[in-house]
């Protein structure tokens, strides 16, 4: 191994557990991988799955997420695993899992985050902004990762944070992280990357804010719904604000027209997840009371991809590799506007591998509709 940065990417689309292991293997098997994993679909019998890439994949330090839709080197893909792994010199990764999602406190964010810094710099690498980044794995549905991306943020200095929470297709019922072998529900993943490659983590979004407000009146954060905006019952205010009524709410009509909050200057999206029968609003991140929510609009996705990867290009070079979180409701509105191909070639590209999520992380917050991740550029500092 030297310190050239070696990427292997692959994919299968075979459903069955021990074919997909084994080629996903060999797709992206080489000498002293340093970080390794993967994204599959849920419809895998993930039982058999787990015991297959276990044995498949042995002592290399595998992790990953179930998916609501995976991103390839061979393009967009539904019922399929894909991975990657590295191999550097230049490249070195710990990884630590957060268990019991749904009585995390933030005080056990602030130790796990502590415990990974410390485990990095024991090997004598520092955790330095400029040579290590943060990635996240978090159950889709634990509704606490505002709480945990807020502790691990605070508590890793000045290191960058991404990350995706693991999806179940668009089925919403149980969602399932990779790692020490087997996989777990209700846990989340934090893996430090220390590299002398230079790397960009990021995030994009395709929408602005409008000049059409929402007072959150009435909510419960905890449940990550709202239940009056302006006074009105949630559902119906946010209906009469994108000029339909309340029976037409769809997942598309929000992924068109999902609201924004600004926070320290910049605009975040909060996407809303589906209309309840009384008429409040679920969300796929907490909303608190007295927030001020704006209706979105939107511009070109397939333009704003493009500025991101100039701008990638501009600070690492070409990519030998993109992690990538996106949301599942990007991939909703990508495949409703048939623009799926053009996005598919500029993930292509730029060598994306990634996930469609049920929400995305970027430094300490918790996102929607959203694309983040890291993209690595080939050569390492000095050469």
């Amino acid at each position: 191994m030297n310190n050239t940065l070696q990427v292997k990417k692959g994919a299968s689309q075979s459903l069955d557990p021990q074919i997909a292991a084994r080629e996903l293997r060999a797709a992206i098997d080489q000498p002293d991988i340093r970080f390794a994993l993967f994204y599959c679909s849920p419809d895998y019998d993930l039982e058999s799955l787990s015991r297959s890439l276990a044995e498949e994949f042995g002592s290399v330090p595998l992790i990953g997420c179930t998916t609501a839709g995976e991103i390839t080197p061979i393009g967009y893909l539904d019922g399929s695993i894909t991975g990657v792994s590295i191999a550097s010199e230049d490249v070195f990764a710990v990884t630590t899992r957060v268990d019991r999602m749904a009585d995390f406190e933030f005080n056990r964010g602030e130790q796990v985050a502590q415990t990974l810094v410390q485990s990095l710099e024991s090997t004598g690498r520092s955790a330095a902004p400029e040579k290590t980044f943060a990635f996240l794995l978090v159950d889709g549905l634990c509704m606490k990762e505002e709480q945990l991306v807020s502790a691990l943020h605070r508590n890793l200095g000045n290191v960058q944070l991404f990350g995706g929470s693991a999806g179940d297709g668009v089925r919403f019922q149980k969602t399932y992280i990779y790692h020490d072998g087997a996989f777990h529900t209700d846990c989340a993943v934090l893996t430090l990357v220390h590299t002398e490659h230079p790397f960009m983590v990021f995030k994009t979004q395709h929408f602005l804010s409008s000049e059409k407000r929402l007072v959150v009146t009435e909510a419960d954060p905890s449940q990550r719904l709202v239940t009056e905006i302006n006074g009105e019952p949630a559902g119906r205010e946010y209906a009469r604000m994108v000029g339909l009524e309340v029976d037409k709410l769809t997942p598309l009509i929000f992924s068109t027209y999902p609201v924004v909050v600004k926070v320290g200057g910049a605009y975040y999206v909060r996407s809303i997840q589906k209309v309840n029968e009384d008429e409040s609003l679920t969300f796929f991140c907490a909303i608190e009371e007295g927030i001020v929510l704006t209706v979105a609009q939107g511009v070109d996705l397939v333009e704003n991809l493009e500025e991101l990867f100039a701008d990638v290009h501009a600070q690492v070079g070409p990519p030998e590799l993109v992690l990538g979180c996106d949301c599942i409701l990007r991939n909703l509105e990508i495949g409703q506007r048939d623009i799926k191909d053009q996005v598919a070639d500029i993930m292509m590209r730029n060598n994306v591998v990634g996930f469609a999520t049920y929400g995305e992380q970027y430094n300490a917050m918790h996102v929607n509709q959203t694309f983040t991740g890291v993209a690595i550029g080939a050569r390492s500092a000095g050469t």
